[in-house]
């Protein structure tokens, strides 16, 4: 298991560079070869995305996924958006032997994360990981160390960071337009009608042992019978996930840091259970509801929840500070409302003017999501610094693992950072 992080160290790192530029063996006009490792459903949007992002700078050479299907998904759409076919692989560390690959995307289930990230880092490979970034924070922090010692470049996907709406936001709390903050909420609120539950992905009616290898989606989990629904649906099964914790909270806490000046809380306590999706015949084990509170130094509190029976507030994070609020709902829309302090404001902040932007109207974007691939090129390229390092990732994942491990224990959490472990209160 790996060695702690020296705080200082752990923390300063999140703001470093990720090493060299890369393409000096190359030569500055050749393209970057990318291998593609998942090609699921994330995983084969993104393939467009990327697409958009860079495509005067990169190209895919090599994907890699355990379902055929996929596979054969993913070339079709290569020879459509990209015109080319790249090599296929079952094994990731097949397609990591190959010295002509110069940086990986890693687009897999979570629990996946650590060995693939490691095994990159060692193969002197860029990386591109999907969050969170390992399934426990001790993973997280052997992903970190493999980095630091690699010097290369990589990203983890949390994407809000990227996003132009997201940086207008913190441009204008660092200008001081909402004045002192202490009090953040942030919410998630889903909903689908009973045919449709949660994460129950659709399943492939020719998937079969045959064609999808089993034991290397199971990786380092429990080895269990071929289950397609743990294949398919793997967000709701704690082998495979940390559910609404590390797939849609992370993204919040991650942006709050972003936008507060905030690292890691010193202390979670979460509840919630599965409430909406109760049928007995769903052997989902993950929470559709979930509600955490997060202590921050400096007196400083998230208050988050997350529910799948009603999307009326949709996504959002909320500002609070004592002279205004900011708000940005849906990754969309940006609001930024002054005080009314009873109708009897100071000057400096009755002088304020509300403002709303929007993501595609004002900016041309739907979300961070291209922003973020092409930040991790033009990093590789020697221009840029990525902006959400494993440092930053890490950060954002033991938010969420803290939210995890007060659920499963029904114990408020305290982050020991000298130990960079977490204990109960």
């Amino acid at each position: 298991m790996s060695e702690p992080l020296n705080r200082r160290d752990f923390l300063k790192a999140a703001a470093i560079a990720a090493g060299p530029a890369v393409i000096s063996a190359r030569g500055a006009n050749d393209k970057i070869n990318i291998g593609w490792i998942g090609v699921g459903t994330r995983g084969y949007a993104a393939l467009d995305w990327l697409h958009t992002a860079a495509p005067n700078d990169v190209r895919i050479t090599a994907i890699c996924d355990t379902y055929q299907g996929y596979i054969e998904r993913a070339q079709d759409r290569m020879k459509t958006i990209w015109g080319n076919t790249p090599k296929v692989y079952a094994d990731y560390r097949e397609l990591l032997a190959d010295p002509s690959i110069d940086a990986v995307y890693i687009m897999t289930p979570e629990h996946l994360h650590h060995e693939m990230g490691v095994a990159a880092m060692k193969a002197n490979k860029h990386m591109y990981i999907e969050k969170p970034l390992a399934h426990t924070i001790e993973e997280g922090f052997d992903i970190v160390h493999a980095w630091e010692k690699s010097g290369k470049i990589a990203q983890v996907g949390t994407q809000n960071r990227s996003s132009s709406i997201y940086k207008r936001a913190k441009e204008l709390i660092d200008k001081g337009m909402i004045g002192d903050v202490h009090f953040v909420r942030a919410f998630w609120y889903r909903n689908s009608l009973p045919n449709d539950p949660a994460w129950r992905y659709v399943i492939p009616p020719v998937a079969t042992t045959a064609n999808t290898d089993w034991n290397r989606f199971l990786g380092p989990a429990t080895k269990r019978p071929w289950s397609p629904e743990r294949y398919f649906q793997w967000r709701l099964y704690w082998d495979y996930s940390g559910g609404i914790s590390t797939d849609l909270l992370v993204h919040q806490t991650d942006i709050v840091n972003y936008l507060c000046g905030k690292t890691v809380p010193k202390t979670c306590i979460a509840s919630g259970g599965i409430y909406r999706w109760t049928d007995k015949n769903d052997d989902r084990e993950v929470p559709d509801t979930l509600s955490a509170i997060y202590e921050y130094a400096d007196n400083f509190q998230i208050n988050y929840s997350c529910y799948f029976g009603n999307d009326h507030y949709g996504y959002g994070e909320q500002i609070c500070g004592n002279e205004g609020t900011i708000e940005v709902m849906n990754r969309q829309d940006l609001y930024f409302t002054p005080e009314s302090f009873k109708g009897k404001p100071p000057d400096a902040v009755k002088s304020r003017e509300p403002i709303h932007l929007n993501g595609k109207a004002d900016f041309n974007e739907g979300d961070g999501a291209i922003n973020h691939f092409r930040n991790y090129i033009q990093s590789i390229l020697g221009n840029e610094k990525p902006i959400a390092p494993p440092t930053i990732g890490q950060q954002a994942a033991i938010s969420g693992h803290m939210a995890t491990i007060s659920f499963k224990n029904q114990k408020k959490v305290i982050w020991d950072e000298t130990a960079s472990k977490v204990h109960f209160a």
